[in-house]
């Protein structure tokens, strides 16, 4: 790590380039795979029994379960962590095996949730509930700030590390993080994204209390960018992401940090946010300000599959562009919201569009045709309270 002034003006413009990108979720924990099942036009939803009824969740698949019980079993250390910090821990370590970082790199950790440790603080509870007690661990692996300490620990990293929640936005938040580390000059390298596994009975019940969880029937039940659906159709999904962020441009790069926006609305509801979704409008235009609009080809929205969250960002969107809307796709039709760690697998997504030159559609929405090389697109993530993040990627 080698700090720079503070007010050397040449690293505040300075290109950020992610040199490596991995995740574990439904969809797999191989670029090959994840590919592949982004090529197909199912989703990953099955029926388990949550909240005293059958509920529709995207787990891991079945091979990202064993990594993550290998991983469990590799350190006796690891056995009584919460899976949202081990699917970091997995993530992690793909990603800067890719990278090419080793223990001889410093670099900075900045991976947020959500909720985090939300299946293991509800465990602990239970027990004090049953015999009056804590467990000896109860309180330092619960506690959010754990997912980036055993990181660290696990890859053996001297670096800074971070842990925040700010509800869905939070992977992309700590992206946000990451790149003003590299820009202020106090890091050259930084590991960031997000972890949820959030899927409990009880963050299951909170999302029903909300009336937006989903009770369709139809062959696909999250309905995302279904801009006429009569019934919010948000569904939960785990997973985790993190990508390998370097300043300047780098000729390994999977892509390049063009723009970043940020904004939050003034609070009228708990979850509120306006019927024209200002905060995305503030992020859009911050993220796009020296940009031209036609060349953005995609948008990867948050779109969560509810009629408020879905229309409200569709018209923020035509608030910025017009008439002339670029591509518009979301995942969560196929995986469902996985809270803090949307935003890195949305991300994801974005660039292996770029990477393969291919647009990757919602199946039942209206047909869209590709008719340029995809070389910008925007990622958009928010969360309660309306946390907008931006980010335009650029190859």
């Amino acid at each position: 790590m080698r700090p720079l002034p503070l007010n050397n003006n040449s690293i505040l413009s300075q290109t950020i380039s992610i040199t490596a990108i991995a995740s574990i979720s439904p969809l797999g924990n191989t670029p090959e795979v994840i590919w592949q099942n982004y090529l197909n036009q199912n989703h990953c939803f099955t029926e388990l029994d949550l909240d005293s009824k059958k509920t529709f969740v995207a787990t891991l698949d079945t091979n990202s379960e064993q990594v993550i019980a290998e991983l469990r079993e590799s350190d006796n250390k690891y056995k009584s962590l919460d899976k949202s910090v081990l699917y970091a821990m997995a993530a992690s370590r793909k990603a800067i095996e890719n990278a090419g970082w080793t223990q001889n790199d410093v670099f900075g950790i900045n991976i947020g949730s959500s909720r985090g440790a939300t299946d293991l603080f509800e465990k602990h509870y239970r027990d004090y509930l049953e015999t009056g007690k804590a467990h000896t661990l109860a309180s330092p692996t619960t506690t959010l700030g754990n997912i980036s300490s055993w990181v660290s620990h696990d890859l053996q990293s001297s670096g800074p590390e971070i842990s925040h929640s700010i509800t869905c936005s939070t992977a992309l938040h700590a992206l946000l993080n990451g790149v003003a580390w590299l820009r202020s000059g106090m890091a050259d390298k930084f590991l960031v994204g997000g972890s949820e596994a959030p899927l409990t009975d009880f963050t299951i019940a909170q999302m029903r209390a909300l009336k937006i969880y989903s009770n369709s029937k139809e062959d696909y039940p999250n309905r995302a960018l279904d801009l006429e659906k009569k019934q919010s159709t948000m569904i939960l999904g785990e997973g985790a992401g993190v990508c390998c962020l370097v300043i300047g441009k780098k000729e390994n790069a999977l892509a390049y940090i063009e723009g970043i926006g940020y904004a939050t609305e003034i609070l009228e509801h708990n979850i509120s946010i306006s019927a024209e979704a200002t905060c995305f409008q503030k992020s859009m235009k911050m993220a796009l300000q020296n940009t031209d609009l036609s060349q953005v080809d995609v948008i990867v929205m948050h779109a969560p599959g509810t009629i408020k969250g879905d229309l409200t960002e569709y018209r923020a969107i035509e608030k910025i562009f017009g008439e002339t809307l670029p591509l518009l796709t979301t995942n969560k039709w196929k995986i469902g919201h996985t809270f803090g760690a949307s935003g890195i697998l949305s991300m994801e997504l974005a660039i292996m569009m770029m990477q393969h030159n291919r647009f990757i559609g919602v199946p039942f929405a209206e047909a869209q045709l590709q008719t340029k090389p995809i070389r910008k697109v925007l990622i958009n993530a928010v969360g309660f309270g309306g946390n907008a993040v931006s980010v335009l990627l650029s190859l």
